[in-house]
């Protein structure tokens, strides 16, 4: 591997910003399927993929959204042109002959509730990581957030259906007119450790 140059650490990381504020301008369903095309490339442990991803970006949507959000994220949610609502499938194991081909990984997980249930809620959180990088590598403009009633929109969006939510991403073309500067951040020392 090649280390990116500075403009690319820029927009994926140095200068980027979480966004609250978002320009009236539309997100293309061609580019959130692009923007998939690149997440579902990152690495999760055997392959597994568990994250499921809703692209909530019509009016009916964003009101099927609305009574599951805190008063704080309300606002700013139904403004951004599409909300992703991060999930993970407690049933991902399924796919597991598809993606994993090299043994029998299924098992693992189907004699295992706790380990199953654990292995889906971390690498779903992972490739939400992916999501927010990826867009922004899409010259996109994330805002994750927690601030929702997790039962509320499971019952809304996933009943029947063995996906949960973990967090949601507004996504778009940020308003830099709304940014706040940017906070602070813990310092080597204060965050990590060398063995």
């Amino acid at each position: 591997m090649t280390r990116i140059g500075d403009a690319a650490l820029e927009t994926l990381f140095t200068r980027a910003r979480t966004f609250s504020a978002w320009r009236t301008e539309p997100v293309s369903d061609d580019l959130l399927r692009e923007l998939y095309g690149l997440v579902r490339l990152g690495p999760t442990s055997a392959n597994c993929s568990p994250a499921r991803f809703v692209f909530v970006r019509t009016p009916a949507g964003k009101e099927k959204l609305r009574p599951s959000l805190s008063k704080g994220n309300l606002d700013k949610t139904m403004a951004a042109p599409v909300t992703v609502i991060v999930a993970y499938d407690t049933a991902f194991y399924e796919q597991l002959p598809k993606l994993f081909p090299h043994g029998d990984a299924r098992s693992w997980f189907t004699s295992s509730p706790e380990l199953s249930r654990e292995t889906a809620f971390r690498n779903g959180s992972l490739q939400g990581a992916y999501l927010i990088v990826a867009a922004r590598a899409l010259g996109l403009d994330a805002g994750p957030m927690s601030g929702f009633d997790n039962a509320a929109l499971d019952a809304a969006f996933f009943a029947g259906m063995t996906w949960k939510s973990n967090f949601l991403i507004n996504l778009g073309y940020g308003d830099p007119a709304g940014q706040f500067g940017r906070l602070p951040r813990l310092e080597f020392e204060e965050a990590c450790r060398l063995d």
